[in-house]
Parts: structure tokens; sequence; C-alpha cells
């Protein structure tokens, strides 16, 4: 059975890798885990050793089938777990991540196929990202970043990172949610902003850092 701190190493690699990043680095691993890179180093040998990482000095880390097998069904239980607190107990969405951060690492395989049967098998959690069901199969949708959208395309909000807890509050704040409709009126290429329209024909002016972080989808 892997320590918690292994399931995180295995978790943090997969999203390393499905963002496109084609060297998983122990700097990129460091930077996203918060630890020293020497720990990164240690722990990338024992997952090696265990055959769950492919791992060369130099040269990066790669999932091996069984390390992406195990991170996904982490991933799933983690975004199963987020829907629960967001439509059964009535946790806003910027509350989740940390409280789901505990409870994927409850180990009972009967007891998340209940919770998903529970929750009417939901594909995405309340950040938009995909659920992998019990096979590790993911209905990903066909995204871009705000950043990249197009003017004067009507968008909806799709994908939201959900690690940051300042900007989950600012999107609540101007009621830009899931689903949420948009269109880019101006881009501004002294900062990276953009101007948008909201479904209320209110318009927002959204900084650089929050375009990075929210993927939207053609309406």
């Amino acid at each position: 059975m892997l320590s918690q701190t292994e399931e995180n190493y295995l978790k943090a690699i997969y999203h390393i890798e499905a963002s496109h990043v084609k060297n998983v680095s122990t700097t990129l691993i460091s930077k996203s885990l918060v630890t020293k890179a020497s720990s990164v180093t240690d722990m990338l040998r024992k997952l090696a050793d265990k055959k769950l990482v492919n791992y060369e000095k130099y040269k990066g880390v790669k999932l091996t089938t069984e390390g992406k097998s195990i991170a996904l069904k982490i991933v799933r239980r983690h975004r199963l777990w987020e829907v629960f607190l967001v439509e059964k107990l009535n946790y806003n969405w910027d509350e989740v991540h940390d409280i789901a951060e505990q409870l994927e690492h409850i180990k009972s395989n009967s007891l998340i196929d209940k919770l998903e049967v529970f929750l009417n098998f939901p594909t995405h959690d309340p950040h938009g990202d995909p659920i992998p069901d019990s096979k590790g199969n993911l209905n990903i949708k066909e995204t871009v970043l705000l950043s990249n959208a197009k003017e004067g395309v009507l968008y909806k909000i799709a994908t939201v990172k959900d690690n940051s807890k300042s900007l989950l509050q600012f999107l609540d704040k101007h009621a830009l949610t899931l689903d949420s409709e948009i269109t880019i009126l101006d881009k501004f290429d002294f900062d990276d902003s953009v101007t948008v329209k909201l479904q209320q024909e209110n318009t927002l002016t959204l900084s650089k850092k929050i375009c990075e972080n929210v993927f939207v989808t053609i309406k």
C-alpha cells in the first residue's frame, strides 16, 4: 500500500503530464508540491523501484502504466469528493479543494463507486475538470485558455483551475461560474488584459493572470 506522500507525488506528476509538459523535471515537481528538490529525487527513486515511474537523472520522469492508473484513481476520488461537498453539503467551489485533498486518500474502491452512483455519475467536478470513470476514462472537453480566445466569439466558461482560492472568489464576486457566457470585446497589448461582455450585457476587464487560469469553449 502506498503512503499519502507517494500518492501525492503520483498525482502531481500526472497533472504536470496532463498539462502537455514534455519533460516532467524534479524542479516542476518540487514547485508543485512545495518541497526540496533533493526530497523529490529521493522519492522518484523510490517510486521507480516500485515500477510506478520511469526516472533517469537529468532526463525527467514519466508515469508507468501502473503509475498512471493509480494517479487516475486518486484524481477520481478527489473530484468525486469535490462534487459531493458542493452538491450535498453546500460548500462553495473555493472551499472544497483542500478538504478533497484529505478525502482522496481513502482507498475503498467500493465506497468511491457507491459515491459515484449516489451523485448520479457526474462527468466533471465543480471546477469543470473531468472525472475519471472506474476504468480511468476521461470525458475531456475541447477548451482554449481565455487568454488565447478570439474577439467577437461567444464562449462559455468550461474549466477553472481550482488551486487558487482568491481566483475562485473573484469569479464568484462577478458571477462568473461554469457555463457563464462571455464575449471578448477587446484585448490590450500593454498588459495582455481583456475586456469581456457578460450575459447581463455588463462589461468587465480581466487581467492576464485570470485569463491564463480560465478555460472556455465555444458556445
